[in-house]
């Protein structure tokens, strides 16, 4: 109970600081005069209240976060948040269930892209900016954006760090200090966003709908303004600007800050995951696009390049976008795009999935065990660029590997037994897992998760928040050992 209460305390000024976070769509509200100031003025009262009891109440519980606070701490940031985050939703839109305002509140935090909302169009431009919003917060993490900006929170930050950014080698520091690891990564990831407002306006959309979708794009979330997503504009140069940004933010942030500091691109021919990354994607838009003219879908070559390209992209990166329903494809397609979600992206990335590290090393391992197969006496190191690996680090992978595919055969096993057909339940528990948003059948890029019930709701709830902690963040404060002394 102590360490719960001492992360409460933390928890209490990351609920103030995301409460300010809402001043920005009532602005929007206010000055646009489109009905939904009192929503959010209502919301900011209700989240700041709530943040400054809950720090009041556990002022006597201060101390320096432990390692295991750190991970309950994460937890229940990414647990709690949504529930302020729906607040506009929920007060907006009374016919929107608890259970309906949470996961889409969710799926914005977690930068997963599913939405059980539709007439996009006819809402009012602050809720769909703070759609947009709590996805770019969301993209890089929340915990990160506090520990460098709340220096006063009092509490280490690298516990924080660990437990937060995705990948399995979680111990290398850009800077000597972690404010100005977390100040590093945010400030590329506000000028890349702003680099891609500028983009999409060049290209052709308003101001708003830019802003709104530099953020989800960034933060690849796959929010969209409007119902038909990219489909609404039909156009090949906004299409491009959207394909740059979400393949610039599925490379590892701790790149472009490394690159940015360094005045030079050597850093990418460096990252032992951005030559597959691009590769992988490359040949996949390529031969998908064959395919796609192939079968007769699109009569000109250059059309089924620009459909594929743009949609693969989308998915590979966990972004969520569409131009096009690619669920009518021919079925390998979609199967081998959500394939390709669930490792395409970089580790440290705002990408879903198991990372393309952990896919490469899982590679290398396969490899090693049929070589050792043939020559038993072989000594072979594995490697990742120049580094030599850990067995720790191999022997962690292959269990993260087990957990996810665990997680995906027992979502997909609740989700049919609660009625869903086979091909909906499947895809939804690799969408949500891999934080994709969109998937097939019910829930494919032309539908929405509304259909679902609220038991099946819950279940991709629960799922985009594990995808998003990467499973042990999550599965650690269940096992009774977490909670000895």
């Amino acid at each position: 109970m102590y360490r719960l209460l001492v992360a409460v305390n933390v928890l209490g000024k990351m609920v103030l600081v995301f409460g300010l976070t809402m001043l920005v769509p009532l602005c929007l509200a206010l000055w646009g005069d489109d009905g939904a100031g009192f929503v959010f003025k209502q919301s900011i009262l209700i989240t700041l209240g709530c943040g400054l009891m809950m720090w009041l109440f556990t002022r006597p519980f201060k101390r320096e976060l432990q390692t295991r606070d750190g991970f309950l701490l994460v937890v229940l940031v990414w647990s709690v948040l949504p529930a302020f985050a729906m607040l506009p939703l929920l007060l907006y839109l009374p016919q929107l269930s608890i259970s309906m305002a949470y996961f889409e509140a969710v799926s914005g935090l977690t930068a997963s892209g599913g939405t059980v909302l539709s007439g996009l169009d006819t809402l009012p431009p602050s809720i769909n900016l703070w759609r947009g919003e709590i996805v770019w917060l969301g993209g890089m993490g929340l915990i990160v954006l506090a520990v460098a900006i709340l220096p006063l929170l009092g509490v280490g930050g690298r516990q924080l760090l660990n437990a937060e950014i995705p990948g399995p080698m979680k111990e290398n520091k850009l800077t000597p200090r972690i404010a100005e690891t977390a100040k590093g990564l945010w400030s590329i990831y506000a000028c890349l966003t702003l680099i891609c407002i500028v983009a999409y306006k060049w290209a052709g959309m308003e101001w708003f709908d830019a802003v709104m979708h530099a953020f989800t794009t960034l933060g690849l979330g796959g929010f969209s303004s409007h119902d038909a997503s990219y489909g609404y504009w039909d156009s090949p140069l906004i299409e491009a600007v959207a394909i740059f940004f979400m393949l610039i933010a599925g490379i590892n942030f701790a790149t472009h800050f490394l690159a940015w500091r360094a005045k030079s691109l050597i850093s990418y021919r460096h990252d032992s995951e951005v030559g597959w990354y691009i590769l992988i994607i490359l040949i996949s838009c390529c031969g998908l696009a064959f395919y796609l003219w192939l079968a007769g879908v699109y009569p000109e070559p250059l059309t089924a390049l620009r459909y594929a390209a743009f949609n693969i992209v989308s998915v590979a990166t966990t972004t969520g976008y569409s131009n096009t329903d690619y669920s009518l494809w021919p079925i390998f397609i979609p199967l081998w795009m959500l394939f390709l979600s669930s490792f395409c992206t970089s580790s440290g990335s705002t990408g879903g999935g198991i990372k393309m590290i952990r896919a490469r090393i899982l590679y290398q391992q396969v490899y090693r065990e049929i070589i050792t197969i043939m020559h038993p006496n072989a000594v072979i190191p594995a490697k990742l660029g120049r580094s030599l690996l850990a067995n720790r680090v191999i022997l962690a992978v292959l269990v993260f590997l087990f957990v996810y595919a665990t997680s995906i055969v027992v979502m997909t096993l609740l989700l049919t037994l609660s009625g869903l057909d086979v091909i909906t339940a499947f895809s939804a528990a690799v969408a949500c897992l891999n934080n994709l948003g969109p998937g097939l059948g019910g829930i494919g890029p032309a539908a929405t998760y509304a259909s679902l019930t609220d038991f099946q709701i819950w279940i991709c709830s629960f799922a985009m928040l594990l995808g998003r902690l990467e499973f042990f963040t999550v599965l650690a404060i269940f096992i009774p050992a977490f909670w000895r002394k």
